[in-house]
């Protein structure tokens, strides 16, 4: 397979997750600011803390109210991590590609972008918004499964799903870090029920909350969720089953023998910790390293088997 396709296929399967998850944060905040006391609930602000968008959220709006965060994280080109610029990218990139994916795959990204584009200002109040960001996380899991159910399983698709798994990885362990440095101090036992309802909205934001209860048949808490969320084999959006899916499509791939090294120590590290038994300061650094982790992983890819950047001649 052409390094170039290789490549756009990889970055199809990020940018489409990305625009999903965006979507899910953003619907999975609004209810849990309706569901906690004021003086109790998180704010916008821990949104773009999970994007790691910072500084450029503040270099475009003056404080991190309810309207700004929404349009960063919904429609702002500025932002290559809002829901329109990761369509934009996704439909650019399936557009260069078109003759390696099925013809209805286009047409329904193309389909989904629009949408997501003519509808924004919707998106952007409180009554459309439910219905916006539900038509943009359906519009994403119909293109995954329009991709799963007709494209060649070949190498090309191997890097589709290597592209989903580490974005998706990568989302699992920001939405943990952040969302669990905001939740309320565990001894403070009249509060508990709020930290019960922040800790289900660690799992909403992953659309896990009926896989936990199914698979851990407990009270939602800190120990079992976070165990969930980083450990479970057999739950998509757990770290350890992304990682386990990369390896398992690194394996098919030639000239893998670095990638596999790469993977099989972010697997090591996941293994040897057990975040559950560690303080939020200690938790926050075992994220830290993950992240770390699944960058160098990306980087070995696209060492491997991606082309190199262009470099323009600046003497020319």
């Amino acid at each position: 397979m052409l390094s170039r396709v290789a490549e756009n296929i990889y970055w199809l399967g990020r940018h489409v997750e990305r625009a999903e998850n965006a979507a899910r944060v953003v619907a999975v905040n609004a209810n849990l600011l309706m569901d906690l006391p004021r003086g109790i609930a998180p704010g916008w602000r821990p949104l773009v803390d999970i994007t790691g968008a910072n500084a450029q959220f503040e270099t475009d709006y003056q404080d991190y109210d309810e309207d700004h965060v929404v349009h960063f994280l919904l429609g702002d080109t500025r932002n290559p991590g809002s829901i329109l610029s990761a369509l934009e990218a996704a439909r650019e990139t399936c557009r260069t590609i078109r003759d390696f994916l099925p013809r209805e795959v286009w047409e329904v990204l193309n389909q989904l972008y629009l949408y997501g584009r003519d509808e924004l200002g919707r998106g952007m109040t409180k009554g459309g918004r439910h219905g916006y960001l539900k038509s943009i996380i359906l519009g994403a899991q119909g293109i995954n499964g329009l991709l799963s159910g007709t494209m060649l399983h070949d190498q090309g698709y191997e890097f589709l799903h290597l592209g989903r798994y580490l974005e998706r990885a990568d989302m699992t362990t920001r939405i943990i870090d952040v969302r669990s440095a905001n939740l309320l101090p565990h001894a403070t036992t009249e509060l508990q029920p709020y930290e019960t309802i922040q800790w289900v909205s660690v799992l909403k934001s992953l659309s896990a909350y009926q896989a936990y209860r199914r698979s851990e048949q407990v009270r939602v808490q800190r120990e079992p969720v976070l165990r969930f969320l980083f450990q479970h084999q057999a739950f998509p959006r757990a770290v350890r089953y992304c990682i386990d899916g990369s390896r398992r499509c690194l394996e098919t791939l030639p000239r893998n023998e670095a990638a596999l090294r790469v993977a099989g120590r972010l697997r090591r590290s996941l293994e040897a910790a057990e975040p559950w038994q560690l303080d939020q300061q200690q938790l926050h650094a075992h994220v830290d390293v993950l992240q770390l982790a699944i960058g160098d992983l990306h980087a070995e890819i696209a060492r491997t088997w991606f082309p190199p950047p262009l470099v323009l001649d600046v003497a020319a």
